[in-house]
């Protein structure tokens, strides 16, 4: 097996893989997940060099973290980096109640978060959102008392917008800033990616198949489960499934041209972007993490981008990437 690139967080962060795996599927997110299967796909990630593993503490409430803390056990550390968010709130049933990124939150998640993952340290911890009530100084000043206390290694940041990252930054060295980006999802290009440059910030790029939607595998008959997030993201719903739909065929076509598949060219398209982009993909299967290794074999010539360009310009899909009311409170889409 070919071994993965390499690609370094900021200027300040950790050398890791070029591809990372997201686990939040993992834990119900999608719908029901097999989690023998979950931590088999884990560790055909970590045999196959991949060593940037992403969850939040809020994903199946716990459940992730421990079900990556199961799948880690035994291994040396230095084989994995992870990647935390926290401050999202959940009641028992499961329903979101807003954000909490106070610094006595922030110390007490972590405290959690390290005996779920069985882990001494944390290598990159982010709030997972702007907590509008907390300047984003306080909560980057907690993280980094937890950096001097040698729980956390290095500080990220989740969807938040130019201003927020230059302040944060102004308090602490920030290594990189997830966000969501794909060939349909490009509001970062304007103005947060340039900023992220100008301070030396990688970008950790989530959604690179838009949760399944441009993988090639989504039929439009599908039917998603109650517990789907996507059954309530604008994207999937029936009116737009059609037109977003068609630009998976569209992208098909310069996919086939290519002699990959339509994930693997989705997912290589954001690995050409930048080397400070490192790419997190979702699989839950070995079956899917093979094909999204694949992408890093599909190297993107300047006529397959123009390619990709024209058959899925900026703004092609139909629908926001988020429901209104979660739209409302992402820091990152406030012009």
């Amino acid at each position: 097996m070919a071994t993965i690139p390499r690609r370094r967080l900021g200027r300040s962060g950790p050398e890791v893989s070029a591809l990372g795996l997201g686990c939040m599927g993992m834990s119900g997110m999608y719908g029901p997940a097999d989690r023998a299967e979950s931590i088999a796909t884990i560790h055909a990630a970590l045999d196959a060099g991949i060593d940037l593993l992403d969850t939040g503490d809020f994903y199946g409430m716990g459940h992730n973290e421990l079900l990556i803390g199961e799948a880690v056990r035994g291994r040396p550390r230095e084989e994995y980096r992870l990647s935390v968010k926290f401050g999202a709130q959940r009641g028992p049933d499961g329903a979101w109640m807003g954000y909490d990124a106070s610094p006595p939150a922030v110390k007490t998640a972590l405290a959690y978060t390290l005996v779920r993952l069985g882990v001494d340290h944390i290598d990159v911890y982010r709030p997972a959102r702007l907590d509008p009530g907390v300047p984003i100084e306080e909560t980057i000043g907690a993280i980094a008392e937890l950096v001097q206390a040698g729980y956390v290694r290095h500080i990220g940041l989740s969807e938040v917008g130019a201003e927020t990252i230059r302040r944060a930054a102004a308090t602490h060295p920030i290594v990189d800033l997830q966000i969501e980006y794909s060939l349909i999802s490009r509001g970062p290009e304007a103005e947060i990616l340039p900023t992220c440059r100008e301070l030396g910030i990688a970008i950790t790029a989530y959604g690179v198949l838009s949760r399944g939607l441009i993988s090639g595998h989504f039929s439009a008959d599908r039917e998603l489960a109650a517990t789907d997030f996507r059954s309530h993201a604008p994207r999937f719903a029936a009116e737009n499934r059609e037109r977003n739909l068609a630009i998976v065929e569209a992208l098909r076509d310069v996919a086939e041209a290519s002699g990959v598949t339509v994930a693997q060219v989705a997912i290589a398209w954001v690995l050409a972007r930048g080397q400070d982009i490192v790419p997190l993909v979702g699989a839950r299967t070995r079956e899917r993490l093979q094909e999204a290794l694949g992408a890093l074999e599909a190297a993107l010539d300047a006529d397959d981008l123009a390619a990709l360009e024209r058959a899925v310009p900026a703004g092609a899909a139909a629908g926001d990437r988020y429901p209104a009311a979660q739209m409302s409170v992402l820091d990152s889409e406030r012009g």
